[in-house]
């Protein structure tokens, strides 16, 4: 159960994380007129990846401000992710396996 459990936080963190990367590389397309809102499938996407990510990028996006016009609370939200992941592999993963097995 242990592992289980490990195993499913490791992959939520891990699919946040890509689906962060997804959101930024999308709006830096929409940024350089590479793609457009019109397109149907590009703006459902969108429109997911936003509602996916923003409870998580929003509050940092409050603190920090943009830097010459660009948002940075996705390089920290993902150096937080990345920073959370290890502390839990290292601190947490090997007790909560002993204790749930």
């Amino acid at each position: 159960m242990g592992t289980a459990i490990v195993w499913l936080v490791d992959a939520i963190v891990t699919l946040m994380i890509y689906l962060i990367i997804a959101s930024a590389i999308l709006s830096w397309l929409f940024a350089f007129d590479v793609i457009n809102h019109r397109n149907r499938f590009v703006n459902q996407l969108a429109s997911f990846l936003d509602a996916v990510t923003s409870p998580l990028l929003d509050p940092f996006r409050r603190i920090i401000p943009p830097l010459g016009g660009m948002d940075i609370s996705p390089i920290v939200v993902l150096l937080l992710l990345n920073f959370g992941r290890i502390l839990f592999m290292q601190l947490l993963a090997g007790p909560l396996i002993a204790l749930l097995g």
